[in-house]
């Protein structure tokens, strides 16, 4: 087991991706339900620019639990090095995948070591590399705790009830907005191995993308505004979120559903006119429902489509690549 020092990216201030800084730490010692892991991959996600510019405060907490220099990152792949006495089911030189310790700041993903909860992480699916397992975790766990199974019991940040998803079947007609990104095509892939018709929201350039992965219809939103050309939806999948949100309760029946992932900005009034249901949830470490999605992407039933890679040494640009947008799938660093 190395004792020494390792590579990292971390932050010692806020700001945008030029505070991302590559330096050398102590590699962490696994504490108790802990398994050290070596790194071949890290998938970037939203909280880690929002963590980068300035916000240290999880959705429901009252104060910030992040201190600086801190190493950014919740989703990796990899390959066991020590496993703590207490920790069962891993061994020494297991591949592994997780989305580790969310909803919070502390994942320390972007490293070459980083010491990991055993409950959160499920074996690398043997099918896919670790590129592929990396971009999963998050992105796969918030679509399938929205559409499959919440898989918790954990009061969500915002709002009161408890989030459940809608059955999916061959009847029911689900319409994802932001279709190309991380969290969309893992949905629109998610709802097409159950069943439904899927109508996929995005700009043209995703078009041929999206109709790889199975959506039955698309809406270019550069051209055409959903909510006049879609109507009598089941559920509504909202990954952009934002003001704009509210219109795509337009294009529900009654009694259908929108799920915005990002918190937007809706009429209770007018959803209760309409009849429909407005649910969200907050995506939790699980490593058991990873284990059931890297079934399926062993399977091939799901794939992970890569947007791009970076070095971890060049996270900066990884980080501009996704302030750029319009990202197909995931963004990955890669840990030599």
């Amino acid at each position: 087991m190395p004792t020494h020092t390792m590579r990292a990216v971390r932050l010692h201030e806020h700001g945008g991706p030029e505070v991302l800084r590559y330096d050398e730490v102590p590699i962490p010692e696994p504490g108790p339900g802990e398994v050290l892991v070596r790194v071949h991959a890290v998938g970037i996600n939203p909280p880690d620019w929002y963590l980068r510019g300035g916000l240290t405060r999880m959705p429901g907490e009252t104060e910030s639990t992040v201190s600086l220099p801190v190493i950014p990152g919740t989703d990796m792949s990899g390959v066991v090095e020590a496993v703590a006495p207490d920790v069962d089911g891993l061994a020494v030189g297991d591949e592994v995948f997780g989305l580790l310790r969310f909803p919070s700041f502390n994942g320390s993903t972007y490293a070459e070591y980083v010491a990991a909860p055993a409950p959160d992480l499920a074996r690398k699916p043997a099918g896919i590399d670790h590129v592929h397992a990396a971009g999963a975790p998050m992105a796969g766990l918030t679509a399938w705790q929205f559409l499959i199974d919440v898989g918790h019991d954990h009061p969500s940040p915002f709002q009161k009830a408890q989030h459940r998803p809608t059955a999916l079947d061959a009847g029911t007609t689900v319409l994802i907005n932001g279709a190309a990104g991380g969290v969309g095509h893992f949905g629109l892939q998610l709802a097409k191995w159950k069943g439904a018709h899927v109508i996929a929201v995005a700009s043209g350039a995703h078009e041929s993308f999206l109709s790889e992965l199975g959506a039955d219809q698309f809406i270019d939103y550069t051209k055409s505004r959903p909510e006049e050309l879609v109507h009598d939806v089941d559920l509504v999948l909202d990954t952009v979120g934002g003001p704009d949100s509210k219109r795509f309760l337009r294009t529900l029946k009654r009694g259908g559903a929108q799920f915005p992932v990002l918190p937007g900005d809706f009429d209770e009034e007018e959803a209760a006119k309409l009849g429909v249901t407005v649910s969200s949830a907050q995506v939790r470490s699980n490593g058991a429902q990873l284990a059931e999605l890297g079934r399926l992407l062993n399977a091939g039933t799901v794939r992970v489509a890569i947007d791009s890679t970076f070095a971890l040494a060049d996270a900066r640009a990884a980080h501009e690549r996704a302030a750029r947008g319009h990202i197909q799938g995931k963004i990955v660093l890669t840990v030599a």
